[in-house]
C-alpha cells in the first residue's frame, strides 16, 4: 500500500516522540450524534487499518466518543499496535445523550478515566493524554495535576490540553510540561490564531479539530472549488494542504468512516501550495 501519509513530515510530541503529521482522528465513527456502536462495525476497523496501512501513524480519539466506542474499536482493530502508532485519548468530558457533553474535571474521575482507557486501549501506557475541557468547577492545578501524578507512575507519556487560551496554557505549564493543545481551527474558523502562533514559538504540537468544518469547506461551490479545480485535487485536500502549511507544529486528524475519503484526505499530504495560493485560500475561506 502506498505511504499517502508520509509526505506530510514528522513531528516529535514532547520533542521526543516522532509521528507523521496528517493523522486520523476517530471522532465520526461511532453513531450520530457521536453516540452509540457505529452504522457499520466492519467498516470502521477497516478505515482504522487502512489508515496504518498508508502511513498514518497518530490516532485522536477520546473516552466520551461513544462514549468507549472509538477506544474499543481502535483496540479491535489495531492491537497488538505497530511500534510506530501513536494513540492519544482525552477524558473531561461526560456525556449524556447524542450530541450531548458536560465537562467534569473532578481529579478522581480524571483518574478513573485514565485507568479506564487504559484497559480499553490494551495500554500499559498513554502516549498522549489530553484534559479535554477545563472544569470550570476545580482549580485547573487540580486537574492537570491529577495526570501530572498519573505521569510520574508512568501511567501517562505526555499532557496535552483542549480548547484554551494562551492564559489558560501558561496556567497549565505551572503544574505539567504541556505538549500539545487541541483547539478548533480551520481555513474557515481561527480564532485561535494567537495560540497557534504561540504554540509555533514554543514547538507545542497544535491538533486543530474540525479540520475540515464538517463538510462546508469541502463542497463543490464552496469557497475552495476552484483553488481545487486548477491543483486537479478536492476541497478537502487543499484545506488540509493549507493547514500543513500554515505551521510545523500543525497534526491535522481528519476523520471519516469512508475508505474513499479516507484515502483522498490523507492524499493531501503531498500538495504543495505557493505562497499566492496560500494566501489566496486564506482569502477566499
Amino acid at each position: 500500500m502506498t505511504n499517502l501519509a508520509a509526505p506530510s513530515g514528522t513531528f516529535r510530541i514532547g520533542g521526543e516522540l516522532p509521528v507523521v503529521r496528517l493523522g486520523y482522528g476517530t471522532m465520526q465513527l461511532p453513531g450520530e450524534g457521536v453516540w452509540g456502536p457505529p452504522k457499520d462495525h466492519d467498516a470502521a476497523i477497516a478505515v482504522l487499518r487502512r489508515a496504518v496501512e498508508i502511513g498514518i501513524t497518530f490516532f485522536d480519539t477520546a473516552d466520551s466518543y461513544g462514549p468507549d466506542v472509538a477506544e474499543d474499536l481502535l483496540r479491535e482493530a489495531l492491537h497488538p499496535y505497530a511500534d510506530d502508532v501513536v494513540i492519544a485519548t482525552k477524558a473531561g468530558l461526560t456525556r449524556q445523550g447524542p450530541g450531548v457533553w458536560t465537562p467534569l474535571g473532578q481529579p478522581a474521575y480524571l483518574r478513573q478515566e485514565v485507568e479506564i482507557s487504559l484497559r480499553r486501549l490494551g495500554l500499559e501506557r498513554i502516549d498522549l493524554f489530553q484534559l479535554h475541557r477545563i472544569d470550570a468547577a476545580y482549580p485547573l492545578a487540580d486537574q492537570v495535576g491529577e495526570l501530572k501524578a498519573l505521569q510520574d507512575e508512568g501511567k501517562i507519556r505526555h499532557i496535552g490540553l483542549s480548547e484554551v487560551s494562551v492564559a489558560q496554557l501558561k496556567e497549565a505549564q505551572q503544574t505539567a510540561d504541556i505538549v500539545s493543545v487541541q483547539n478548533l481551527y480551520n481555513l474557515a474558523h481561527r480564532d485561535s490564531e494567537e495560540l497557534l502562533d504561540h504554540c509555533s514559538g514554543e514547538g507545542i504540537a497544535f491538533i486543530p479539530w474540525f479540520p475540515l468544518a464538517t463538510g462546508q469547506l469541502s463542497k463543490q461551490d464552496g469557497p475552495l472549488a476552484a483553488a481545487a479545480k486548477q491543483h486537479d485535487a478536492t476541497p478537502s485536500q487543499l484545506a488540509l494542504a493549507w493547514l500543513l502549511q500554515r505551521s510545523p507544529v500543525m497534526l491535522p486528524i481528519p476523520g471519516t468512516s469512508s475508505l474513499d475519503h479516507l484515502d483522498s484526505n490523507t492524499a493531501a499530504a503531498s500538495i504543495q501550495l505557493t505562497d499566492d495560493e496560500f494566501s489566496a485560500l486564506e482569502q477566499a475561506a
